[in-house]
């Protein structure tokens, strides 16, 4: 039995976009940004994030698999400029790495 997504999920999904690094630099100068592991459904963290489900975002900010975005990884990719998607849950800006095809 599948589960639907929700409402949100469903209008978060349709709310991201493609986006590049040089588009996100002022962003992350204000500190805005979230950097979200490969491993975990952009979307369904944006979601969490947008319901303050606060138990689950503080375990993955514990993992370390959703993280404001560090100068080396910022550093990292300016130097790679690699696809990325970006979802605004307000004050945030999450972004992911997109998968290779």
């Amino acid at each position: 039995m599948t589960q639907e997504p929700s409402t949100l999920y469903a209008k978060l999904l349709g709310e991201t976009a493609s986006i590049t690094w040089k588009e996100l630099e002022p962003f992350f100068a204000r500190g805005a940004l979230l950097w979200v592991e490969t491993s975990l459904d952009l979307i369904a963290v944006a979601e969490a994030v947008a319901e303050n489900q606060a138990e689950k975002v503080a375990a993955w900010l514990t993992r370390d698999v959703v993280a404001k975005v560090s100068a080396s990884r910022a550093q990292d990719l300016l130097e790679r400029d690699p696809q990325l998607w970006a979802v605004v849950v307000s004050p945030w800006i999450l972004i992911q790495e997109r998968a290779q095809a």
